[in-house]
């Protein structure tokens, strides 16, 4: 299941309220700043800061590598 695309226009880290990654077959949103990332439930991200996982460096490294290799890109642009 994939989100709604208006729908992922408008999410953000609910932390620093910055865009995320978003990968659909690991059903989850992923905050590259803080190495915040944040599941999806039955097609609902959980954007709950207390049940996000805080994800070591090589479990980061992993999800920084497969969007650079797949191409997925931040939700939408931070304004300069």
């Amino acid at each position: 299941m994939t989100l709604n695309p208006r729908l992922l226009e408008i999410l953000a880290c609910p932390k620093d309220k910055g865009p995320l990654l978003y990968f659909a077959d690991e059903e989850c949103l992923y905050n590259p700043r803080l190495r915040m990332r944040y599941r999806i439930t039955e097609g609902i991200p959980v954007m709950l800061i207390d049940e996000a996982d805080v994800l070591d460096e090589a479990e980061a490294s992993r999800l920084e590598t497969k969007a650079a290799a797949e191409g997925v890109a931040l939700n939408w642009e931070e304004p300069k």
